[in-house]
């Protein structure tokens, strides 16, 4: 009955995939005792846990066992659990890494709530657990680390691009030296091939999948889960290098009011402002602005060209969130984000000097429209039961020129995934199934030629969770999507988790992922340079002539909780390789006044090692120290080459201090090994560059004070050591040479900078 019910959601979707809402009202409007379970017993909770202002919220991932058993559950992301009631047990065990057990006699009860405190006080003794502003997650088999509000506030987190200052899994660096603009890199391997959510739906992707991390301000984050490596096939097929996913403030858990202001050296003024809104119990609203502006003009190497450039930026958000006591949760936003920038050489004027070719000039203005909706219901009697409908879209509009580069760019979005969630015979077989659909209409102009397509991808995917008490779990996925251009995609994910004891996880992983290129979008700094594109088309009837990306990632990760002086450390290595079946490599070397594109001839692959230890020295003193090793090479025309401007070597070193008095005190360093340079041997002698940069080291500091957790401030300061790369522009005083080019940045572009910022809210 079941089997044949499924087939028919799957025949229905490909013929009108209007039945999607059809079919989520009628699980909405079905009574609960349609799906009830003769043959099991259940008893259902909820866990909350204290957090750091003593407010109750739920826990994730909290342990639910019968004691003297293995068997258990753990809590979804609301905190809510159902278990098997067992008639010969009556105590039911709940657990939470930092949090105090907690057993209850549950003998007659079908129904309980649990609250777990983070402190225990035992014949004088106070023992309190201090909730980390990151951590990894114990339980879940996906190696997942949760970043958190506490970790964005120890640095001057204006934007995505800059919320990884204090995270050595990311490394972030500009693009150029004329934009402004901030990239990110994982594995080794470019923002583009690392997935970007927002709260479990994509966000930042096609022609916003480099600049796009600025539309997010960093006071709208609440929080951030990376993941290495392959991530869920409920979220798609791409994702080579890894996950982001952003979690935005939510109406529900909010202040009342927050309100933060930032100034800095380079002279920029950011403010934001978040305004929550309860309509009703179960209807709330938020409202989020954030405005940034620079203009002040800066060339502190004096070589004619501004440091950042010019900015006015825009960007608002509202967002309704229903909660009921049906099971039903409902969510709706749009956002709209509006970007002007100016920059080049000091001199220019964009009102005098538009397509001049005396003065080199860069204008961009880019506008951008979101809108998404989630509804869910998970049903009263089977709370492991629930149907969920994700939508949104998106509208993206680009107009720019970087000297006598013109480039316009439109990408219009649609975005529909359905997910049923139910059980298999028992609570440890758990799995998740669905319909997707992906279309975008891209159009571009890039110099007066016209690059346009369309693509509509309708997929289906299944993902299988088995646990086996808390030593073994186990997500197996498989999804199978079919692109109009490239045909079909079947991606394969398996993520594997075993307690070698309470304190030592081994995790594996291994899956596939692919992704279409949008060469100029990704690769707008080229255009800040005297380069031609050269494309190598081979079939002129996919995009660009070129095919689509595939790789495959396999990972082990280590991780030990463990304790030095009776205080808690951790301790992680990993290891990724992600190796190419096909990429759309970029080749810079063959010709410094050319940047040829062409499908993968050879080897392309990534090894990435990375080992971090997090300890808390003494109370309040958290030390974090890692080191990250990459090995990644292309085939460049026949020869395997170092991927350029890919430090080999990292380390880092954070350490963040609290008195009581709530003053904190937060310190980076970051040694950064040599880049491989581009050849530009061909080039003039005065403007050709080394093969290798020299390593270097940035520093970052910053002091914060808080007053009864309502107001803030703080007072930093970046690239403490005020060091730069010399000359970053090649032929900066001949703009319009072919031997111009700003692309070429392997270290940071602007020295030292003090910046000062306030937050107050009201709860």
């Amino acid at each position: 009955m079941k089997k044949k019910y499924a087939l028919k959601i799957i025949k229905v979707f490909y013929k009108n995939i209007g039945f999607y809402t059809i079919l989520f009202g009628l699980f909405l409007f079905t009574p609960n005792n349609l799906f009830a379970q003769q043959n099991y017993e259940f008893i259902k909770g909820n866990v909350k846990g204290a957090d750091e202002h003593e407010h109750y919220v739920p826990l994730v991932g909290a342990n639910v066992y019968w004691a003297d058993t293995q068997i258990g559950e753990i809590t979804d992301e609301k905190g809510n659990f159902r278990i098997s009631n067992l008639n010969n047990y009556k105590l039911l065990v709940i657990s939470f890494i930092g949090y105090v057990n907690d057993t209850l006699n549950v003998e007659g009860k079908s129904e309980i709530s649990v609250k777990l405190n983070s402190s225990i006080e035992l014949n004088d003794v106070n023992i309190v657990y201090r909730k980390k502003s990151s951590e990894t997650d114990f339980i879940n088999p996906i190696s997942v680390t949760n970043i958190g509000e506490k970790e964005l506030h120890k640095a001057a987190c204006c934007n995505l691009s800059e919320s990884f200052e204090t995270s050595p899994a990311v490394d972030v660096s500009f693009t150029d030296a004329v934009t402004g603009t901030k990239q990110i890199m994982m594995l080794g391997l470019a923002g583009k091939y690392t997935q970007i959510t927002r709260e479990n739906m994509p966000d930042i992707r096609g022609f916003s999948s480099i600049s796009g991390l600025t539309y997010i301000p960093g006071t709208w984050v609440e929080q951030i889960q990376l993941i290495k490596g392959t991530g869920s096939v409920l979220n798609g097929y791409e994702s080579l290098a890894g996950q982001i996913n952003v979690e935005l403030r939510k109406p529900d858990k909010m202040e009342k009011l927050y309100i933060n202001a930032y100034v800095n050296e380079n002279g920029r003024i950011e403010t934001n402002a978040h305004i929550k809104f309860d309509v009703s119990e179960h209807l709330k609203s938020a409202l989020l602005i954030h405005a940034s502006k620079n203009s002040v003009k800066y060339d502190r190497n004096n070589d004619g060209f501004l440091d950042n450039p010019l900015t006015n930026q825009f960007v608002i958000l509202n967002r309704w969130e229903l909660l009921n006591d049906y099971g039903i949760h409902a969510e709706a936003g749009a956002k709209a984000t509006y970007i002007d920038n100016i920059g080049g050489q000091k001199d220019f004027n964009l009102n005098t000097n538009e397509n001049i070719t005396d003065i080199w000039g860069m204008h961009l203005i880019m506008r951008r429209i979101e809108a998404w909706t989630k509804i869910g219901k998970v049903s009263s009697e089977k709370p492991y039961q629930s149907i969920a409908l994700q939508l949104s879209g998106s509208l993206h509009n680009q107009n720019s020129f970087f000297g006598l580069n013109n480039y316009d760019a439109s990408q219009n979005s649609f975005y529909a995934n359905f997910i049923y969630q139910s059980i298999l015979g028992n609570t440890n077989n758990k799995f998740k199934t669905g319909l997707s659909f992906q279309f975008d209409d891209f159009k571009e102009e890039f110099n007066l030629v016209n690059y346009n397509r369309i693509e509509n991808v309708p997929g289906v995917f299944f993902e299988y969770t088995f646990n086996y008490t808390e030593k073994f779990n186990l997500v197996a996925g498989l999804r199978a999507d079919y692109h109009n251009i490239f045909g079909v995609f079947v991606t394969p994910r398996l993520h594997i988790r075993y307690a070698l004891s309470e304190k030592d996880i081994l995790r594996f992983s291994f899956g596939r992922a692919q992704r279409t290129t949008n060469i100029f979008s990704e690769n707008n700094a080229l255009m800040a340079s005297s380069r031609e594109f050269v494309i190598l088309v081979e079939d002129d009837k996919k995009p660009y002539g070129l095919d689509v990306e595939t790789a495959w990632n396999y990972g082990i990760n280590y991780t030990k909780y463990f304790k030095i002086n009776r205080r808690e450390a951790i301790i992680t290595f990993d290891f990724y390789r992600t190796d190419f079946v096909n990429q759309v490599v970029l080749d810079l070397d063959q010709n410094p006044q050319q940047a040829i594109f062409y499908n993968l001839k050879g080897k392309s692959y990534s090894n990435s090692f990375q080992t971090q230890l997090d300890y808390e020295l003494f109370e309040r003193f958290d030390l974090r120290l890692a080191y990250r090793w990459y090995d990644v090479k292309v085939d460049y025309n026949g020869k395997l080459l170092e991927k350029p401007l890919v430090s080999e070597h990292r380390t880092f070193f954070n350490i963040a201090y609290e008195t009581k008095n709530k003053w904190k005190f937060d310190y980076t360093f970051n040694l950064q090994g040599s880049k491989r340079i581009p050849n530009t041997s061909s080039n003039p002698v005065e403007y050709r560059l080394d093969e290798k940069s020299p390593r270097f080291n940035t520093m970052n500091a910053q002091i914060s004070k808080s007053w009864k957790n309502r107001f803030d401030i703080y007072l930093g300061v970046e690239n403490l050591l005020d060091f730069t790369q010399k000359n970053p522009i090649i032929a900066s005083n001949q703009a319009f040479s072919p031997y111009f080019d700003s692309s070429l940045i392997w270290g940071p572009i602007f020295g030292r900078s003090f910046y000062l910022g306030i937050r107050f809210k009201i709860l």
